[in-house]
């Protein structure tokens, strides 16, 4: 019976999908609209992202995935299956078998939770692989010789680092502080300092446009709208680049010192295999400007960023499906 292969990178802020033979056919942002009182699903992924925020009392647009995790099961399995019926259509022949990427330090539970959603979604059989190792893989790493590769993958959830050799993980390390954090860094810094109210998206446009990780690097301003905490009343009011440096200088420094942490723990061959190789950085959070550059001052090592950051992981979902067999449907961690 025909079946087709796909791989899900499923992430916190995006979902997306490689079709074995067709590459990459699905990005969309991790987010459903449902009606509050009915369940009934009125929007699934960019229509519902529009929605964030900005929705009347009986619509919720709900981010079905935390940190990298599911948090809430019902809609992750109905966004699935949204999305899997979105790239095959009527065009399933039998149900797929899927690979679906995790962070490297969920729980057996957590897994349980992914493995089921994805099941109940259509696939016929589910794989699940390191989100650190198809990162590497898409990324271009040859990660099967004995020598060591370094990856650093920050996503909307979670940051994961690994030190990789002979196609698995030496060392490893997952925290809960990647893109949302960022974002949520920013909010707090201007309600703090401003006593302005502002929301995801704007935080978001922020970190895009003039955020930076490096002291006098970036010198932009920014127009920003919100409401103001004193009067309720809405308000604009602008912002620097050095002040949303400020505003990230927590959620960065911990992701510089799980890098450490991972480095610290890498047997001597590994490290001077990555003196030579350098780290790569992958996931949307590796555009942060001036970020390669930060760690490679406090790791003093080469860093660099991926080519196509945003799409290391589904694409590394891409090459290993050509190797099922070797993925193992065990649980891992």
């Amino acid at each position: 019976m025909f079946s087709k292969d796909i791989g899900i990178d499923l992430g916190t802020a995006n979902v997306l999908i490689h079709v074995k033979g067709r590459g990459v056919v699905l990005d969309e942002p991790s987010v459903v609209a449902i009606e509050s009182d009915t369940k009934r699903v009125l929007a699934v992924g960019e229509e519902a992202r529009r929605m964030v925020g900005r929705t009347p009392g009986n619509i919720v647009a709900i981010r079905p995935l935390r940190d990298g995790v599911i948090a809430d099961f019902e809609i992750t399995e109905m966004m699935l299956k949204h999305f899997i019926n979105v790239v095959g259509g009527k065009k399933w022949y039998s149900h797929p078998r899927i690979l679906i990427c995790a962070p490297t330090n969920i729980t057996s539970v957590e897994q349980k939770a992914i493995r089921e959603a994805a099941e109940r979604s259509g696939a016929r059989d589910v794989y699940l692989e390191e989100e650190p190792k198809a990162a590497a893989i898409g990324a271009g790493m040859d990660i099967y010789q004995p020598s060591g590769n370094m990856v650093v993958d920050i996503g909307g959830g979670t940051t994961d680092v690994a030190v990789l050799s002979m196609g698995d993980i030496v060392t490893a390390s997952s925290i809960k502080v990647a893109g949302d954090k960022f974002d949520a860094a920013i909010m707090k810094y201007i309600k703090n300092k401003y006593k302005l109210l502002i929301g995801e998206r704007t935080s978001e446009d922020i970190k895009v446009k003039i955020g930076t990780v490096l002291s006098n690097s970036r010198n932009e301003v920014i127009d920003i709208r919100g409401r103001d905490m004193v009067s309720g009343l809405p308000l604009t009011i602008s912002i620097s680049s050095e002040e949303v440096r400020e505003a990230l200088w927590e959620p960065v420094s911990s992701i510089v010192a799980a890098a450490k942490t991972v480095l610290e723990r890498t047997p001597p061959e590994l490290s001077a295999d990555i003196i030579d190789r350098g780290v790569i950085l992958t996931g949307g959070g590796a555009m942060l400007h001036g970020l390669d550059q930060l760690m490679a001052e406090e790791l003093k090592v080469p860093v660099l960023i991926a080519e196509d950051p945003m799409h290391c992981v589904v694409k590394g979902t891409g090459i290993m499906l050509d190797n099922l067999d070797k993925v193992t449907k065990r649980n891992f961690g």
